[in-house]
């Protein structure tokens, strides 16, 4: 599989949607919001496979010293086949040096996450005021 991983905001609501609604966040429940979102994101990054979107992410950050990343999604078709690694290896060319990177992580994710250097800080702990339903 040969797939191309870029920072790129060109994205289209029916693609990203689609993407979503295949990895059952609740997000696709508001496609609009969901797409301004990731448009006004510091960075965002996809994946494409001969043209079709199969994953995407962005980044949250004040530019110097904190990264955030909220959304990380792979089409589960092509989950398992370092699309994720290669779109976080490639926000690691803008983030590497920062002070802190920070995402939430559960399930199988967790140890996804782990296996590129993130680990739980301290005693913290996740905490939300949230309306989906995918967590």
């Amino acid at each position: 599989m040969s797939f191309e991983v870029s920072f790129d905001k060109n994205i289209q609501e029916s693609e990203v949607v689609a993407l979503y609604s295949a990895n059952e966040w609740s997000s696709a429940e508001k496609p609009k919001e969901l797409v301004a979102a990731l448009k006004n994101s510091h960075s965002l990054v996809v994946a494409r496979l001969n043209g079709k979107l199969i994953g995407i992410g962005n980044a949250i950050s004040d530019g110097y010293l904190v990264v955030y990343y909220p959304h990380m999604l792979v089409h589960p078709d092509n989950q398992g086949q370092g699309v994720g690694r290669k779109m976080m290896e490639l926000f690691q060319t803008k983030y590497k040096d920062f002070h802190q990177q920070m995402l939430t992580a559960d399930g199988e994710a967790i140890e996804f996450y782990k296996s590129l250097g993130f680990e739980r800080a301290g005693k913290t702990e996740p905490m939300w005021i949230y309306a989906g339903n995918e967590h």
